[in-house]
């Protein structure tokens, strides 16, 4: 196999989200990401093909919670948007967009129309302070008017057809949304956007409830984990009834706003089903379920329906993600946009026995030709509340195509597997984690897959926190490489974005009752386990993780550490000649190591 370029890997950079089909598949818009760092929102039509919606000075995200997403909503009268630069609202047809909320300091994501406004999740910055409510906008561009506060936060407002209702979910910390948030239903009582008294509807401490939808007909559905795994409800006024369950993931957890894993078709409901790190999309009709014969193991959780259409933003081993529109009756399905393709075999999905008698789970891509057990790559995910897609990854690609092979391990606390998976992560970051990586990577050198003498552990974010702990607490790995990572958990706890900032709480303990498990699992008080060679990786703009924690570490490990930060990169590299600069130190870190 020829090794793949590092200038392929890094031009490889547009990231593709937010897709939305209009008047039965004749119009979608999507989001790109490009590797110039901006964030256009485009318009596909059959006659036009893909075009940019808003000029070349206008980028289109939210910075709600920093994650952001949730950043415009399309409709056949107009768009509504969030301007990256000023946060504001802004509503365009086909003239200049016009601002509809005050030039004053809010964030917004997250937004429905309503009858003369818009409903929508506001952020404010108010010095130390952070508030998070529900608001009207009125289409008369006033002052937003708060309809629900008191929460730590909110999301998926969500107004019924008719206009009558509005149904939000919210949660408050230590919690994250996919532990346990709360689903409310309330009247909407005039056209200002006054409510009525709100009703609890599903959800508590001990719930995830993801994304409330209603469907034509005014019945409301949501997708709630109450068995252990998040399956489709809906609520008929006076009880909660399962629409479709099974033991698979039918909800993600909610990093971003505005995700859909469900949407609704003119005879079916279209749902997206996630088993591990494979994913599909079937057709709910009459109480049965239908696969839809599709080439796509990764879909992200953006589904959008009009008529018989389905838009997906879809992926698999050879191909990078895409927007496709699918046709629900007969199944075909056609990309929009040509994206980056590679021959890649399709990994391995294996099982590996834990140390402490469980079983975890891992994606194993094989190298290139070599003779005996090759080096190995165990790559541990970021979130860590997420999981490995199964598609192609051409950093993947440009490590197996050099020699390495690559295991990419969904360790406990992982989505895909249900709640008590996801779950098992609790008070036990980094070291479970840690651990089930190490496991993984004793399982392959067993089993002839892995040279256990040439074994590094990769990270990004909290992987890198991760991938740093595997290196401290176990004797597997040789070397490691943490991108971006979680160096010091109590620091990051103050420093991190207030969607974040308790997260820790639940993954090690309630805040400051646990201080010794903090300081026990920090990578700055412990610099004496860690003996191996380390890569350090950061962006120095990053809003999540501050570079300052990579620097006092790479400073405590001396010369055994390599350190590169990137200008005016963020919490993920963007720019393909960051990309391109990562690539190579991390070639020449693994070349380096001795054999």
């Amino acid at each position: 196999m020829t090794p793949v370029p590092a200038d392929k890997v890094a031009e490889a950079t547009t990231s593709l989200d937010a897709v939305q089909v209009l008047q039965g598949g004749a119009v979608v818009y999507w989001l790109e990401g490009r590797p110039d760092g901006h964030d256009a929102l485009v318009r596909w039509t059959p006659g036009d093909g893909a075009r940019d919606v808003l000029g070349p000075g206008t980028d289109v995200a939210s910075h709600v919670h920093e994650y952001g997403g949730g950043a415009y909503h399309a409709t056949d009268t107009g768009i509504w948007f969030c301007d990256a630069a000023d946060q504001r609202i802004y509503r365009t047809t086909d003239h200049d967009p016009v601002p509809v909320t005050p030039a004053a300091g809010a964030r917004y994501a997250d937004m429905r129309p309503g009858v003369g406004g818009l409903w929508t999740v506001r952020e404010r910055h108010e010095d130390t302070c952070v508030i998070n409510d529900l608001v009207w906008v009125p289409a008369s561009a006033d002052e937003p008017r708060t309809v629900a506060s008191g929460w730590d936060f909110y999301s998926f407002p969500r107004p019924s057809p008719d206009g009558r209702w509005l149904a939000w979910t919210c949660w408050n910390a230590p919690n994250m949304p996919w532990d346990g948030t709360t689903l409310y239903l309330a009247e909407v009582l005039d056209s200002a956007g006054t409510l009525g008294t709100p009703r609890l509807i599903a959800g508590g401490s001990d719930e995830s409830v993801f994304q409330p939808e209603w469907s034509p007909d005014n019945v409301l559905h949501f997708i709630s984990d109450r068995t252990g795994w998040w399956n489709l409800y809906r609520w008929t006024g006076d009880r909660i009834e399962p629409v479709l369950q099974r033991q698979a993931e039918l909800g993600v957890a909610q990093w971003e706003f505005g995700y859909s894993t469900y949407t609704f078709l003119d005879d079916a409901i279209a749902v997206l089903v996630q088993q591990g790190g494979t994913q599909r999309i079937e057709l709910l009709r009459d109480g049965k379920t239908t696969a839809l014969d599709l080439p796509y193991t990764s879909i992200k959780p953006y589904l959008s329906g009009s008529g018989t259409t389905i838009a997906a933003i879809a992926s698999s081993p050879q191909q990078a993600p895409q927007t496709v529109l699918i046709d629900a009756g007969t199944g075909r399905h056609q990309p929009l946009k040509s994206a980056h393709a590679h021959p890649a075999s399709n990994p391995e999905p294996f099982t590996f026995p834990t140390r402490d008698g469980s079983t975890a789970h891992g994606l194993y891509h094989s190298p290139s030709a070599v003779q005996g057990p090759p080096p190995l790559i165990v790559k541990a995910h970021p979130g860590p509340t997420a999981n490995t897609p199964l598609r192609l990854d051409l950093h993947t690609q440009y490590l197996t195509s050099r020699g390495y092979a690559v295991a990419e391990i969904d360790y406990r606390g992982s989505t895909g597997y249900g709640r008590t998976y996801r779950q098992a992560l609790h008070g036990q970051w980094g070291v479970l984690d840690a651990h089930d990586c190490a496991d993984a990577a004793t399982h392959l050198a067993a089993t002839g897959r892995a040279d256990p003498d040439r074994t590094v552990i990769w990270g990004a974010s909290a992987g890198g926190y991760t991938a740093l702990r595997g290196l401290a607490i176990t004797d597997t790995f040789t070397a490691a490489i943490a991108h971006c990572p979680v160096i010091d958990p109590a620091t990051w706890r103050d420093a991190a974005p207030k969607f974040q900032a308790h997260h820790a709480d639940t993954l090690i303990g309630p805040w400051p009752d646990t201080a010794p498990t903090y300081q026990q699992r920090s990578l700055l008080h412990h610099t004496e386990h860690i003996t191996r060679p380390v890569l350090i990786l950061h962006g120095d703009d990053d809003p999540i993780t501050p570079a300052a924690q990579s620097r006092a570490l790479a400073a405590a490990l001396g010369p055994q550490a390599d350190l590169l930060t990137l200008p005016g990169e963020g919490h993920v590299l963007r720019s393909p000649n960051s990309i391109k600069q990562a690539l190579t130190a991390e070639l020449a870190f693994l070349t380096d190591l001795p054999t």
